[in-house]
């Protein structure tokens, strides 16, 4: 991304919440480590990042894996876990574009204590103004990044100009249902500085407008309702040994918060599943 693109409100206030002290020792100590993504639980499982990786895992399974010779870009990419996994199992170089320095700075030190620092490259940028050049990537992946966007038709926009003919799309994002009441998601878009989530059809509608090819929806919202519950039961669990770390007043809010993904899941309102699209070849 060049210093004169300009970023939706939605990824400039990404920016902010997650550069702050708070919700970066929130994520790192709480959600995941260097996994802060929803996971795929089996009954009564309680682990957090266990069930992050289950969710790569069922992501590399719809891609068929990756070969060394695959460019990858991890788009909206947190501190990283995503990329050092794909690198790790498959010696793939993968390109982290995420907008907080914080994360950035943080996946890069990973990086390198683990040795990866020339397979995983990290540039701050933003997933609505992708660094990247056209046709240059074979793989786009990105895990529940792209509702902090309020031009998500632009973001699939770019995902299709960066990958090669024949490349692949695939993702997860936490949406709301394609027939869901807006008046009763407001708490979940306050919380997120939004005024709507993507759904399975917009996602579905604007891929099929720029001409990708479906491959799989594979709907998958139980499993949002149950990661917003452990991580909830997790920081409650915890709070009074993190409180001298992270201010008290932001875990209430959080702890709100949660609250309300697990209740609009449960109503029927949201939705979270892997969406997987390719680029025709040329």
């Amino acid at each position: 991304m060049t210093e004169a693109a300009v970023d939706s409100k939605g990824s400039q206030a990404a920016q902010t919440y997650y550069d702050s002290d708070d919700a970066d020792r929130f994520y790192s100590a709480v959600w995941g480590g260097e996994d802060i993504h929803i996971g795929l639980y089996e009954p009564g499982e309680t682990d957090i990042k266990g069930a992050s990786v289950k969710t790569m895992e069922r992501m590399l399974k719809s891609l068929g894996g990756l070969s060394a010779d695959d460019r990858v870009a991890d788009l909206g990419a947190g501190y990283g876990g995503g990329a050092r996994h794909l690198a790790k199992r498959f010696g793939c170089t993968v390109e982290c574009i995420n907008i907080s320095r914080t994360q950035n700075a943080y996946n890069q030190r990973l990086n390198k204590e683990q040795g990866l620092d020339d397979k995983v490259i990290v540039r701050h940028g933003s997933f609505e103004h992708v660094p990247a050049d056209d046709a240059s990537f074979d793989v786009v992946w990105s895990q529940d990044a792209f509702l902090h966007s309020d031009r998500r038709d632009q973001v699939m926009a770019e995902c299709w100009r960066i990958l090669k003919p024949g490349g692949q799309l695939i993702f997860t994002d936490p949406m709301e249902a394609d027939d869901a009441d807006r008046a009763a998601l407001q708490p979940v878009y306050d919380r997120i500085h939004l005024e709507n989530l993507g759904s399975i059809g917009f996602y579905r509608q604007v891929c099929k407008e720029l001409g990708f090819e479906e491959v799989k929806v594979d709907n998958l919202t139980p499993h949002l309702g149950r990661h917003y519950y452990q991580v909830r039961e997790h920081l409650k669990a915890r709070y009074d040994e993190l409180k001298n770390v992270i201010d008290p007043t932001y875990m209430d809010r959080m702890i709100e918060g949660l609250t309300h993904w697990v209740t609009k899941e449960q109503e029927g309102q949201l939705a979270w599943g892997i969406l997987h699209f390719r680029k025709p070849a040329a």
